[in-house]
């Protein structure tokens, strides 16, 4: 029988203070598996913008959180970091959340949870950023900036900044079950 025997790091704790060796070791495992895309979640920016100076020979899909989940109108990418990443040849994502969105209203208006929330709930059982790297997968595949089955690398965390690498062949939200998680390169021990 064969086997793979691959390296995973788990931090000590969640969140920003790991995101520059969250980056490096998704990066080194791209380059090992010569992936093309790496997807890469981001806030404010500051980590799109970390991602699209440490993948420059990649391509960089950077999500961000939908326009007015923080309040109406509101999108938390600073102008700033939007014009950096896409000088840094990162193609920005900005939609509806795929585990969020109407459901997400259903929830607020009649307090009771929907079928997206609940998957929500149980991939965080493996940390926030692992749930977000799945998601970030299924809605650039929606976009059409990835290629469905194609394995690439997704980067996401705790609150700010990343935590969580994964390699993974993305799929469409209408095929979720179609997702296929390779490997974890690094994550929060919870």
């Amino acid at each position: 029988m064969s086997e793979r025997v691959i390296r995973a790091v788990y931090f000590d704790r969640p969140g920003p203070a790991n995101t520059d060796r969250t980056l490096q070791l998704a990066a080194e495992r791209a380059q090992e598996l010569d992936l093309r895309t790496v997807i890469v979640a981001t806030t404010t920016g500051e980590t799109g913008v970390k991602a699209v100076k440490t993948f420059t020979d990649r391509n960089v899909v950077v999500v961000t959180h939908s326009t007015g989940f923080k309040g109406p109108n509101e999108q938390e990418l600073t102008p700033e970091n939007r014009a950096s990443i896409e000088a840094g040849g990162g193609r920005i994502l900005t939609c509806m959340h795929a585990f969020g969105g109407v459901n997400r209203a259903v929830r607020i208006k009649l307090n009771t949870y929907q079928l997206d929330e609940i998957i929500a709930f149980v991939l965080r059982t493996l940390g926030q950023g692992f749930k977000v790297c799945v998601e970030i997968a299924l809605m650039a595949a929606d976009a059409g900036l990835v290629r469905v089955g194609e394995p690439c690398v997704a980067v996401a965390g705790t609150g700010r900044g990343a935590d969580t690498a994964v390699v993974l062949s993305p799929t469409n939200a209408q095929t979720f079950f179609d997702i296929r998680i390779h490997e974890i390169l690094c994550k929060p021990y919870l």
